[in-house]
């Protein structure tokens, strides 16, 4: 039986304290949610999302107090990007207290947390006594949903509500910076921008992370991935290249004479965000064996995008 689809928050929370999964709109991505102090409910988001229990859940907090309540060290460089930026796509990862359990973080020390910026989830927040594991609503792997339509066509029978909250407006997940060491690291770009970081630390590493045992979510060098095989490089090259195969196209700005998908005719890197991920779906259903893509500007949300492609496209 398909979950339902509503706005019930209250009926949300019940299933939440009752260890039970519900998928909750974020500014991002949808998220599936349990109670991320209860082992037996987290398990159940990896059963139904069939993720390896090597790769760690964000942890969805309502408040600060609730992050000092989870966290062992709250660094003042920490202290300044989250009060700048929560609610909103920034994840902080931190030592972790025991309260956690090691399943969330995939035995590791550290934890990576969030306060989501949508209306819905702040609520739904506010009503728990816990804060919430909420990794995307998606099969492991594949495309993250950013509506409550996508979670039901992939998850719908794996899970007992789904909070509507509308499409998401971002369409990416966080960004994710790092405060276990001396330096802040940032592990995964996302929703929050390069631009917009900078002026609140002092230095950082940037250098480009991924691994087959992560520290953070997304960080698997094959993420985000379609079902068909999906092909970066020069677009009009790749047509050229591949005249004689069933071909569509998701390109950044320029429409092309094939079937295929437009992320921004403007030219707008946030307009493209919001749409990647619903354009990859669709193109994933539709007609066509291969999808043809290229990079976007590598400035701004650019890096983000950029990065979903390229580990979309890791194992083609």
């Amino acid at each position: 039986m398909k979950a339902q689809i509503g706005q019930d928050i209250k009926k949300a929370a019940e299933i939440l304290k009752n260890g039970g999964l519900v998928a909750i709109p974020t500014e991002t991505v949808y998220g599936l949610a349990a109670n991320a102090l209860d082992s037996d409910a987290v398990l159940k988001v990896f059963e139904a999302k069939r993720r390896p229990e090597f790769d760690p859940l964000i942890v969805h907090v309502g408040s600060w107090e609730q992050l000092n309540e989870l966290a062992c060290s709250f660094p003042e460089e920490a202290r300044k990007l989250t009060h700048e930026f929560w609610p909103g796509p920034l994840t902080v990862v931190l030592p972790k207290k025991e309260i956690i359990p090691d399943l969330v973080t995939s035995g590791l020390p550290s934890v990576g947390m969030r306060m989501p910026n949508h209306p819905l989830a702040l609520k739904l927040l506010s009503l728990l006594p816990f804060p919430l594991a909420a990794p995307s609503a998606n099969p492991f792997g594949y495309i993250s949903p950013t509506s409550a339509q996508h979670v039901v066509e992939q998850l719908g029978d794996q899970i007992d509500y789904i909070l509507d909250g509308g499409p998401s407006n971002v369409g990416v997940e966080s960004t994710i910076v790092s405060f276990e060491g001396e330096t802040p690291r940032i592990l995964r770009w996302g929703g929050l921008e390069l631009e917009q970081i900078e002026p609140f630390l002092e230095r950082f590493d940037s250098s480009e992370q991924s691994s087959d045992n992560p520290s953070a979510p997304g960080m698997l060098s094959s993420h985000y991935a379609p079902r068909k095989k999906l092909i970066i490089g020069n677009l009009k090259e790749l047509m050229v290249k591949y005249a004689n195969k069933d071909c569509v196209y998701l390109s950044f700005e320029e429409t092309h004479e094939m079937s295929g998908e437009v992320l921004s005719p403007s030219g707008d890197i946030r307009e493209a965000a919001r749409n990647l991920f619903a354009a990859m779906r669709r193109l994933d259903s539709g007609e066509g064996e291969l999808i043809l893509t290229e990079m976007v500007p590598e400035s701004g949300l650019g890096r983000a995008i950029n990065d979903r492609l390229k580990r979309a496209a890791y194992s083609t």
